[in-house]
């Protein structure tokens, strides 16, 4: 049996990850902040373009968004998002940081990743629990200098896990101002004060306007 390659779009944004939770945050920013644009249609994720998966070697996060944006854009042609994002540990100055999908030893294993980090932090009282989510957001457009922008979520980690949405270390991050953990919060009252949400935000702009380039592009019918 012959194995066929994923067919290339011609007009879209190609989300470098193979994160469906990401690829989900992002669809429904786009959609708040583009109502005429149909999201589910044009925006892609890596694997589903035939896109490869690229490596996290930078050092820090704004450096991995970077590699996989302008990696995925060069593959597809097209406009490419990409983020880096994980949790900031006050006592563990940072810490998990870039590792943080891979902090227990299997990449994206978030129940492993929770329990060590729960275990590590068992002795440590409340008042020295702070934390925070990061994130860098890059947009790769081939021929144009690549964008960043950032954002983060301050708060405290719990316990124990709390909450059946969202995804990596959601269920024990309790944000600044709520009584509900991350993961405990609605998709849309997530994207309005999470990290990765202001990051890809400040993104939008950027992304809408390299759409209307793209579609500006005479078609290969036309040349």
């Amino acid at each position: 049996m012959t194995e066929t390659s994923p067919q290339k779009p011609s007009f879209g944004v190609v989300l470098a990850t193979h994160n469906q939770g990401k690829l989900r945050e992002f669809r429904q920013l786009l959609t708040a902040a583009m109502p005429d644009f149909d999201a589910t249609a044009h925006v892609f994720d890596a694997a589903s373009v035939g896109a490869p998966d690229v490596k996290e070697t930078g050092v820090t996060f704004a450096q991995n968004a970077i590699l996989k944006a302008e990696a995925v854009a060069k593959a597809t042609g097209l406009p490419s998002v990409s983020d880096d994002s994980g949790l900031a540990v006050d006592v563990l100055n940072g810490a998990p940081g870039i590792f943080s999908a891979r902090w227990s030893g299997a990449h994206g294993d978030d129940t492993a990743n929770l329990s060590l980090l729960l275990n590590q932090l068992a002795d440590i009282d409340e008042q020295h629990r702070g934390a925070k989510f990061v994130c860098a957001a890059a947009l790769a457009v081939p021929g144009q200098e690549t964008v960043v922008t950032f954002g983060e979520l301050k708060g405290t980690l719990l316990t124990a896990p709390r909450g059946d949405g969202g995804f990596g270390y959601d269920p024990i991050l309790l944000p600044e101002g709520h009584d509900r953990s991350v993961a405990e919060l609605t998709a849309d009252e997530k994207n309005a004060i999470s990290h990765r949400g202001q990051a890809f935000a400040a993104l939008v702009l950027h992304v809408q306007r390299a759409l209307e380039q793209l579609s500006a592009r005479p078609s290969a019918t036309e040349r």
